[in-house]
């Protein structure tokens, strides 16, 4: 057997066991459509909560109006909801081209590994609301999607490593800066998902 034939089968066992082992049909293009729906998402919030006011300083007085709590779930909902629904369909679209199974062992591996730290975040922002703390709502959002970012990087793709650690810095910047949450959310899950989303598109899906 020839030497270049030697790496040729290398590099194929190579590949065989990153497909075993890693969920490599995650589209770049859906980071960036949950950015636009999450920029969206913010003016709209934005405008909700500031429509007769200006400035961004730190505001309690709609804390205690269930209308506007309720627009603002329904708001993050429907974000929510585009981002799942463009994120599951493209990435079936990708693991089609490269003629895989998008429901696959690795696939299930990675589901339950960001789960567990998105439900445990979801019912303690629960918690949050419960008790009217309201100023920790936006931190906490960060702080468990970087978690689970970290976590699920196990069976993807390095980079998704990467964009936890921003959302716990921006969580963490979020905690010591109340009133501004709005902005840190923004930057969190708007403009770091487009950056990142573009990155994820030019290194794999070209």
């Amino acid at each position: 057997m020839q030497e270049k034939d030697i790496y040729a089968e290398l590099s194929s066992i190579r590949n065989l066991m990153e497909r075993s082992s890693k969920f490599i049909s995650l589209s770049g293009l859906s980071g960036i459509m949950a950015g636009i729906y999450a920029l969206i998402g913010a003016f709209i919030s934005y405008k909700i909560v500031y429509a007769t006011h200006s400035g961004l300083e730190y505001r309690s007085y709609y804390v205690n109006d269930p209308l506007i709590f309720f627009q603002l779930f329904m708001v993050a909902l429907v974000v929510l909801i585009l981002s799942l629904t463009t994120g599951i369909w493209l990435t079936i679209r990708q693991a089609r081209k490269k003629g895989e199974s998008a429901w696959n062992p690795v696939s299930k591996r990675l589901l339950t590994s960001l789960s567990i730290p998105l439900f445990t975040g979801g019912f303690f922002i629960l918690i949050l609301l419960y008790r009217g703390d309201y100023g920790t709502i936006a931190p906490a959002c960060l702080l468990f999607y970087g978690l689970a970012l970290i976590s699920g990087s196990n069976y993807t793709f390095s980079d998704v490593k990467w964009l936890g650690f921003c959302e716990i810095a921006l969580g963490l910047l979020s905690a010591l800066f109340p009133g501004y949450g709005l902005i840190f959310w923004t930057i969190g899950f708007g403009v770091l998902h487009i950056i990142y989303g573009s990155v994820m598109h030019f290194k794999y899906n070209k």
